[in-house]
């Protein structure tokens, strides 16, 4: 790995840090490649299980991990809301299960929690020429979850990093399709100074090329926008919103989290102002220092919870 660049000295620029993030390849934040496979139908506990698919959006089969409800097997006439669980960039659908304990707080909840996976680079959208992780995540696996595991049509979508810009650009583009959504350092003005760059890198670690995503920024700049959550926020309009974005920069230990969360401050920033403009109501929690990562996004899901669970008509 490369030397990592310093702390920005104050008075440094947002622009500037954001340019400065994508030049050193700051996608390596976002965490190891995910390395684990997908499998068919696998019964991990008495709530737990791992679902494969069959995707023609994809053109080939992924895994879903689904948590149960704690009285699903005892009430088979009953139907039940999802809340929908996005992982971030080069991490996979295992992620909640594995940095949270999301199984033990929705015990009792009376809802289906559902991890679809995003691919590689986590970025759950329509690539150009490639996979349609939208579709899967959009229509696919809840028309699965309706068939075969009672889901009703009240659904929420929360994620972290590029999954935040998922739970976004899910329900801005889908209006109606979800009663909430929640961004933890989401990915939420695709389009500002030093994001594209950002975004490039992301899909150069996975040894992609740039242009596999959504074309080039400048070139095909209509597509970044119609992907983009802050060009498409109209769309977000009666849907429970929360996004919450560090600054970050600040603190001990490794420089390189609070470096990606500053360089995506703007980001936020700027989708809020949006959000505000055209009179969309939104819960946003900006906050100083914190770093782009699950030590700060873990109280960030229970923050938003309260809202989560009031648009999926389950206990707080």
């Amino acid at each position: 790995m490369p030397d990592l660049p310093r702390k920005p000295a104050t008075g440094v620029s947002r622009r500037t840090v954001a340019r400065a993030t994508a030049a050193a390849g700051l996608a390596a934040l976002f965490g190891a490649a995910a390395t684990v496979p997908a499998r068919a139908a696998t019964r991990l506990g008495p709530r737990t299980r791992d679902v494969s698919v069959p995707s023609a959006a994809l053109g080939r089969s992924a895994p879903v991990r689904l948590i149960l409800p704690s009285d699903f097997d005892t009430r088979p006439e009953k139907r039940y809301p999802v809340l929908y669980l996005l992982h971030g960039a080069h991490d996979d659908y295992t992620s909640w299960t594995r940095e949270t304990d999301i199984e033990a707080f929705t015990a009792g909840r009376d809802l289906i929690v559902a991890m679809p996976d995003a691919g590689p680079t986590g970025i759950p959208s329509v690539w150009r020429g490639g996979p349609d992780y939208e579709t899967f995540q959009v229509k696919e696996v809840p028309a699965l979850l309706a068939r075969d595991y009672r889901a009703s049509g009240v659904r929420a979508v929360a994620g972290v990093s590029t999954g935040g810009y998922g739970a976004m650009a899910h329900a801005a583009r889908h209006p109606g399709a979800f009663t909430a959504a929640a961004s933890y350092s989401g990915i939420l003005d695709t389009t500002a100074p030093g994001v594209p760059a950002i975004m490039d890198a992301i899909v150069a670690r996975e040894n992609l090329p740039a242009a596999s995503l959504w074309g080039n920024p400048v070139f095909n700049l209509l597509t970044w926008r119609d992907f983009n959550p802050r060009a498409r926020a109209t769309g977000l309009r009666g849907t429970a919103l929360y996004v919450s974005q560090g600054s970050g920069v600040g603190g001990g230990g490794d420089p390189l989290p609070g470096i990606l969360e500053s360089a995506l401050w703007p980001s936020a920033q700027g989708f809020a102002r949006t959000l505000a403009l055209t009179g969309i109501q939104a819960t946003t929690h900006f906050y100083r220092g914190g770093g782009h990562d699950w030590a700060h996004w873990k109280p960030e899901f229970t923050a938003s919870w309260p809202i989560l669970a009031r648009a999926l008509g389950v206990p707080e």
